[in-house]
């Protein structure tokens, strides 16, 4: 258990890159260095957490830590690897907090934002082979795009809804036998009911809550993440600015560990203390309840083609998310010359050289911060 704990300490400490990093590093600390399981396991592993919803990566990690050490390893594993980024994060966003209104801090957060919206970008393009396979992905993914993008409609219920679509269009001629294992999506609704009143200032209680709520129906990594944010607390409760969500998202992309402790800062800045805590622990709890049900329900998850329906509408619904939000930040941060040259350069570090996401978001923090010293000269 010792072991377990100091190795997902280590990969949570030093994870940088987002999910398909922390698959790599995984890979060569479980799979190669150590051998704890095989590399046809670990692969195994990749496509068992890819069909429940929440951080891939973290759940790949709880449940690499069921397999080595039983229940307590799983638990020993995950909040290993959450709690180094969720430390650093947490203190990033005490730190937001007293330098918020400084020049500097104001210009190194712009600087950063065009970088954000090109990261996001990103994603939409690399996400599009996966999510749109067929005709009714595809359709899928543009309806989803009208319905978030021209009639403001919740994109939770948009993306139960282009699952649901999916799955009844690929498999109506097998409607009767099917059903008995289209079981996770009905998991879902009972989530939608978990709507907190609009209070001006949320409780830890409405940080919890809103954030376990995402945490239970989220699928599509991180990028998923922002369209959810951009839904839930800056469109539904305002809590947040564009602003504060973009400065979030860009702080989880310069920090080591699951791109999910977002969760972490927003909290800080929505209810204090008992609101990181209550965000991240509402953001990761569902990971390792969807881990420990899937490990009874894998091998029958595999077989139905209903399950993989849902999930390939599902996908393409968060696709077509994550395009609105992309289009919708865009709008509201390339508006001068400085934001646009931040984000042509950010695009040809990430796209021309494959940089890691975290040099370019220094490089725009820099020019960023270098523009205010030369306005202040003036």
């Amino acid at each position: 258990m010792t072991e377990l704990a100091r190795v997902f300490l280590k990969l949570g400490t030093i994870g940088f890159g987002g999910p398909a990093a922390h698959i790599a590093m995984l890979e060569a600390e479980i799979v190669t260095r150590r051998q704890w399981i095989s590399q046809a396991q670990f692969l195994d592993l990749i496509g068992l957490t890819n069909l429940i919803p929440g951080p891939s990566s973290t759940e790949l990690a709880i449940y690499i830590g069921y397999l080595r050490a039983g229940w307590w390893g799983l638990i020993v594993a995950g909040v290993c690897f959450i709690v180094p980024a969720m430390a650093i994060v947490w203190g990033m966003a005490i730190v937001y907090e007293r330098i918020n209104d400084l020049p500097q801090a104001i210009a190194m957060f712009a600087g950063i934002k065009p970088v954000v919206v090109v990261l996001t970008i990103q994603a939409m393009w690399k996400l599009r082979i996966s999510a749109i396979k067929n005709l009714p992905t595809g359709i899928a993914g543009v309806v989803t795009i009208a319905l978030i993008g021209v009639f403001d409609v919740n994109t939770l219920i948009v993306l139960l809804v282009a699952g649901f679509g999916v799955m009844v269009w690929q498999n109506w001629r097998n409607w009767g036998g099917g059903l008995s294992v289209v079981w996770l999506p009905k998991l879902d609704l009972p989530i939608l009911a978990i709507v907190p009143a609009i209070a001006s200032q949320p409780s830890w209680v409405d940080v919890f809550t809103i954030f376990l709520k995402i945490g239970a129906t989220i699928y599509g990594g991180g990028y998923v993440l922002l369209a959810f944010l951009q839904s839930e607390l800056v469109e539904r409760t305002q809590w947040l600015t564009s602003t504060q969500l973009l400065d979030a998202i860009a702080i989880g992309q310069v920090t080591p560990g699951p791109l999910f402790t977002t969760a972490t800062f927003i909290g800080y800045l929505l209810a204090g203390h008992a609101g990181a805590l209550a965000a991240t622990i509402g953001i990761f709890l569902p990971s390792f309840i969807f881990v420990v049900i899937v490990t009874f329900w894998a091998p029958k998850l595999r077989q139905s083609v209903w399950f993989r329906s849902w999930l390939d509408g599902v996908n393409a619904g968060a696709w077509g998310a994550i395009a609105v939000v992309a289009y919708r930040l865009g709008v509201v941060t390339l508006v001068d010359w400085l934001s646009i040259s931040i984000a042509a350069i950010g695009a040809l570090l990430i796209w021309r050289w494959r940089v890691d996401p975290l040099w370019p978001i220094l490089v725009g923090a820099t020019i960023g911060l270098l523009g205010q010293l030369a306005r202040s000269h003036h």
